[in-house]
């Protein structure tokens, strides 16, 4: 592997970082940035909507108002970049499982887990995401008895 192929790796792992952590913080503009402008987001697998990034980010917006406390895990990625003959290429694919813990205003704990498949494509900005798709495998909903 080479030097470029390393960099390149880290910097999507970086952007897979920062989109979970722009969820969590509630960093709807920082979010709307990791995006290419034709991106798509569906987030129907996990009862949620599809669309543009940036109404999917106003959709967020509202509808994560509802979880004050919130935390995204995104493991056991699985990246392939394209490859051009030994050189990588300007687009890549990212597959990985999340946890997705929420502690609503009411003292309700959503916990659920799934896959995400990320589409990446390198811009003039760096890599972005031109893709997310979400498939929740399963969800916890229960009351928070201390904490």
């Amino acid at each position: 592997m080479d030097l470029a192929t390393v960099m390149d790796r880290l910097a999507i792992d970086e952007l897979v970082t920062h989109y979970a952590v722009a969820v969590d913080d509630a960093d709807w503009n920082g979010y709307r940035t990791l995006f290419t402008r034709h991106a798509r987001v569906d987030y129907r697998g996990a009862g949620g909507v599809e669309g543009p990034a940036a109404e999917v980010a106003d959709w967020l917006a509202e509808s994560m108002r509802l979880f004050p406390v919130r935390q995204h895990l995104i493991v056991n990625r699985r990246l392939r970049i394209q490859d051009l003959g030994g050189y990588p290429g300007d687009g890549a694919e990212l597959r990985a499982d999340y946890t997705n813990a929420l502690r609503g205003e009411s003292g309700d704990d959503v916990v659920s887990g799934g896959r995400c498949a990320f589409g990446v494509t390198r811009t003039d900005g760096g890599w972005r995401l031109s893709g997310v798709m979400v498939e929740e495998k399963w969800r916890r909903v229960g009351r928070v008895l201390s904490g």
